[in-house]
């Protein structure tokens, strides 16, 4: 009897102990990873690009300056949108929309897009650069949300609902390949898909979306020889070491040489000149290799709690526009995880998505972060901080009767 009490005392005052401690809310976590990947990010892009940074500024640090004045620029924007109610961002949403329109059509027009590498991708001058790519994304994030959300308050069919968001996102797509740009059309297309599932439409309208999607990327992936190419040397490398397949090849190399702790950081083999675009596309192939498998894994880790802890954002938004607005910026954001590393590894071909708030980047980074602002600021007003739900008197407590079946049957919430 006595080790059963002393048993019992010992539980009551570990719950005790517990209950001491505050439970992280939604909001603190998403905070928290994202702090964790921006400093893992800015360390590893100024080790990642010190040698191409001397070959190009004659300083190993230029790079890695440019990357801190980006990251500062991106806390602001990621301040502002965690300040700011994610629903006052509705009343800019069909300026938001049009204006990155236009700017992609800018970007086709000779003499207003600026060409690098072979792609059109940037509206600017000098080195003041815009990439409206990246800042269509949050826009049909935006729209999709809010068209969704209204149309259902309204009773709208199916077709009024998800028809106009599939012919914004296509036309947005369209003018994306055009540039060319598979990578952020596929990103496009996964903002759309989320949106369209979670707005509840039947399955199979679902699965045609998933069946045309998959039919649209493999004809656009095939309709250029370059493409073409790469999707060969995706299947199989080793093939084409010395061409197409030359840095997923020199990818695995780096991540195989890193073993279980890595060579150590700014001791990357890869960035001296074997591994091209290491501090953009293939940052993840330098943290494998630099910080060993345990920093790799520990990176897919954070990002995918931040996926996690984003989905239970969308799930606890006080209204119906929060929600998908979350759900559109993790799928977001979750696929351009999964896009970058899969390429890093092999398993998907390479399109030039960068490893979100960890690859070097302007526009990218600078709208990634302002979008985790507004996934915050949702999860901030979802009221995701748990708080243990007090136990109910018993009737027996109350009246001194015996347990009634209600009684028996009610039992205190969970904290969620």
């Amino acid at each position: 009897m006595q080790v059963l009490m002393a048993e019992r005392a010992s539980t009551k005052r570990s719950r005790q102990e517990k209950s001491l401690v505050p439970r992280l809310s939604t909001a603190s976590w998403l905070l928290i990873i994202l702090a964790a990947l921006c400093v893992i990010g800015v360390v590893m892009v100024g080790s990642a690009s010190s040698v191409i940074s001397i070959s190009f500024y004659g300083s190993p640090w230029s790079i890695f300056f440019k990357e801190l004045i980006w990251m500062v620029l991106g806390t602001i924007a990621l301040v502002i949108t965690i300040r700011v109610d994610y629903r006052k961002w509705r009343r800019w949403i069909p300026l938001v929309l049009a204006g990155t329109l236009v700017l992609l059509v800018f970007v086709l027009v000779p003499g207003l897009g600026v060409t690098s590498g072979g792609s059109s991708r940037w509206v600017g001058v000098g080195q003041l650069r815009v990439q409206p790519s990246e800042l269509m994304k949050l826009a049909l994030a935006l729209f999709g949300a809010d068209l969704i959300a209204k149309r259902q308050e309204n009773g709208a069919s199916v077709r009024m609902m998800i028809g106009p968001l599939v012919a914004v996102a296509g036309l947005a797509c369209a003018l994306v390949i055009m540039q060319p740009d598979l990578g952020t059309a596929m990103v496009l297309m996964v903002i759309t898909l989320a949106l369209v599932f979670a707005s509840g439409v039947p399955k199979q309208i679902i699965l045609k979306g998933v069946l045309g999607t998959t039919a649209l990327v493999t004809i656009a992936a095939v309709a250029m020889p370059y493409r073409r190419e790469r999707l060969l040397s995706f299947i199989d490398p080793g093939s084409s070491a010395s061409g197409s397949g030359y840095q997923v090849v020199q990818s695995l190399i780096g991540l195989g040489s890193g073993h279980l702790f890595g060579l150590g950081l700014g001791n990357s083999h890869e960035k001296w000149g074997l591994l091209p675009n290491a501090h953009t596309d293939f940052m993840f192939s330098i943290i494998g290799e630099e910080l060993g498998l345990i920093g790799a894994f520990t990176v897919i880790v954070l990002i995918g709690i931040f996926v996690l802890k984003g989905l239970r954002a969308a799930e606890q938004a006080p209204d119906r526009f929060g929600g998908l607005l979350a759900v559109g910026l993790i799928s977001w954001i979750g696929a351009e995880a999964m896009i970058n590393i899969g390429a890093v590894l092999g398993a998907l071909p390479v399109t030039g998505i960068p490893l979100p708030f960890i690859s070097f980047g302007g526009s990218s980074l600078i709208i990634t972060m302002a979008a985790a602002g507004m996934l915050i600021n949702i999860a901030r007003q979802g009221g995701a901080t748990p708080k243990a739900t007090p136990k109910k008197k018993s009737s027996r407590a109350s009246s001194g009767n015996a347990r009634t079946p209600a009684t028996r049957t009610a039992r205190p919430a969970r904290a969620r």
